[in-house]
């Protein structure tokens, strides 16, 4: 993904990952109706130990569309994962213990600016914050490096760190610092096999951190792939639209390399809404386009 590459679709399995018949009966009804990469849950290890068997079923029916692990919490099922997909989502929360970060003078105000991270003055030291992320971040590196596999940061506004919290708020802005906090650690340990990823059920703040995250990018001269979607979009008519505005509203600006549309129904029925939005936003077009004019019926 990413460059001159298509914007990517993909979905993810709602199935027990334990289940490999029913998690690959599920992938496979996501690929033939267009997904092109498949994430799937591995909360345990349970799980994770069941995604070797997964993989070499989808295989052997001649299904190679690449898998993502999608880790919830514990930092080792990531590492047990990246030796076996080609790639894993990743929870910067997961990789930092927030209480000795966290901000001793809570009534402390930060400035507004122009480019207010850059002047906010954490009280603990951020260099100490780095060195703990980074050592708790080699083992997963190293392990992406001998096998190939990508990485995607993911955050999601409703799960900002305690740290992250307390120093930016509940705020775009602590979407972004978030993710650019682990692509600066990883750019430091010379890996780049990166997606980074802003989430929101709210559009508007979906919309606000993605576009801001592009421009802290450029600042910073980082050029990563972004996954799109507005998380727990819902259901039929509403989901549809609020994914559309959130992931149409962005493409049409020319942000982001790969799509999820998050709606609560089974997955194989995001896809068609993914290609659509691709679609009317004109930035990968898959079928024939008829326009008509209502006043004179002219097609």
């Amino acid at each position: 993904m990413g460059g001159d590459y298509p914007i990517r679709v993909q979905s993810m399995t709602n199935t027990l990952t334990p289940d490999t018949k029913a998690t690959v009966e599920q992938a496979v009804r996501m690929i033939e109706a267009g997904c092109e990469y498949v994430r799937i849950s591995v909360p345990g290890i349970r799980e994770v130990e069941n995604l070797q068997n997964i993989k070499k079923e989808l295989k052997s029916r001649g299904f190679n569309a690449p898998l993502i692990a999608d880790v919830h919490f514990n930092p080792k099922i990531a590492e047990i994962a990246a030796s076996v997909v080609e790639k894993v989502r990743i929870n910067p929360g997961n990789y930092i213990s927030d209480s000795r970060f966290k901000v001793q003078d809570s009534s402390k105000e930060y400035p507004a600016s122009s480019h207010p991270i850059s002047n906010i003055q954490h009280p603990r030291s951020d260099q100490e914050y780095f060195e703990q992320v980074s050592n708790n971040l080699s083992p997963l590196l190293k392990i992406c490096r001998e096998h190939g596999t990508a990485i995607r940061i993911g955050v999601n506004h409703g799960s900002l760190s305690e740290r992250i919290m307390e120093k930016f708020g509940d705020t775009p802005l602590g979407m972004v610092e978030s993710a650019m906090e682990f692509a600066r650690i990883c750019d430091h340990q010379g890996f780049n096999d990166l997606v980074l990823s802003l989430k929101s059920s709210n559009t508007r703040v979906m919309i606000f951190a993605n576009q801001l995250l592009v421009k802290r990018m450029k600042e910073e001269k980082m050029d990563y792939p972004l996954h799109l979607g507005v998380t727990e979009a819902g259901a039929g008519e509403d989901g549809r639209l609020k994914s559309a505005v959130g992931i149409g509203s962005l493409l049409a600006d020319g942000i982001g390399d790969t799509i999820r549309v998050s709606i609560t129904e089974d997955p194989e029925y995001e896809i068609p809404v993914a290609y659509g939005i691709l679609q009317a936003t004109g930035v990968r077009i898959t079928k024939t386009e008829f326009i008509s004019c209502p006043s004179c019926a002219r097609t």
